[in-house]
């Protein structure tokens, strides 16, 4: 997943609020968020190669979503799934400061990756690259292929575009559609991660396009303050075209 937008004690009525793209490369399989047969309590789509996720909830209200670091001089070959990162807090009961804690000292064995996990009454990250967990502080936060809040333009755009999503009545087509921004940045605002100018281009807006890569699925989160969850994830079919939409609404057991 490439770009994570997240606001947490922003908006009266949302205590959470989360929009997600994840990329990837078309050919990997992949299967559409449901409630997994083998574990019901997690409600995620899932990396059919690896069989973990990039994006999760839980029927307890736990969440978690992963980045990539993008570094290509660092890649290794041999390294463990990220997703794993994600499905193994959303399967466990562990206090998510705590659980970071041990990734952040796990993190060399893994390529480059960013880690977000809570609840709504809190969220914590950590990244390959810092080691230390972070608690979040109130209010709008924008995750890419870097570090949290490291302001590339679609996560500024992102972030803007979510405030103006949290001044009137969230919902989650008004998530979906501030994550379909394809405008590319301005040469002049790329990053320099590494791949090149004309790639950082194609990467640069919050929806990408490509012939092999691209936005697989776009997400929207909305942690109610009544105990609700809404989790809606529509498909990005190759060329950008959108594809079917699961929604689907349910009230915490914290059990």
């Amino acid at each position: 997943m490439c770009l994570i937008l997240i606001a947490h004690g922003a908006h009266p009525e949302f205590p959470l609020v989360i929009a997600a793209n994840r990329d990837e490369y078309y050919q990997r399989p992949t299967a559409r968020a449901a409630f997994w047969q083998d574990h019901p309590q997690v409600l995620a789509g899932r990396d059919l190669e690896c069989m973990g996720t990039w994006l999760g909830v839980t029927r307890a209200g736990r969440f978690a979503a992963l980045t990539n670091f993008r570094d290509p001089r660092e890649r290794k070959t041999d390294a463990p799934s990220r997703g794993r990162l994600v499905s193994n807090f959303l399967l466990s009961d562990r206090e998510p400061r705590e659980y970071l804690e041990e990734v952040g000292m796990q993190a060399q064995r893994f390529n480059g990756f960013n880690l977000l996990a809570g609840d709504s009454d809190g969220v914590y990250y950590v990244s390959s690259r810092e080691a230390t967990v972070q608690k979040l502080s109130p209010g709008i936060h924008g995750l890419s292929n870097h570090l949290l809040d490291t302001p590339w333009p679609k996560v500024t755009r992102g972030k803007r575009r979510l405030q103006a999503v949290l001044a009137g009545e969230p919902n989650a087509e008004r998530l979906l559609d501030l994550l379909h921004d394809r405008e590319p940045a301005p040469a002049g605002e790329l990053p320099d991660t590494g791949v090149g100018a004309d790639l950082e281009r194609v990467l640069s807006p919050a929806l990408i396009v490509s012939p092999q890569y691209g936005t697989r699925a776009s997400t929207a989160v909305l942690f109610g303050g009544e105990g609700s969850i809404s989790f809606t994830e529509r498909t990005i079919l190759p060329g950008g075209n959108m594809g079917p939409t699961v929604s689907l609404r349910f009230h915490l057991d914290p059990r």
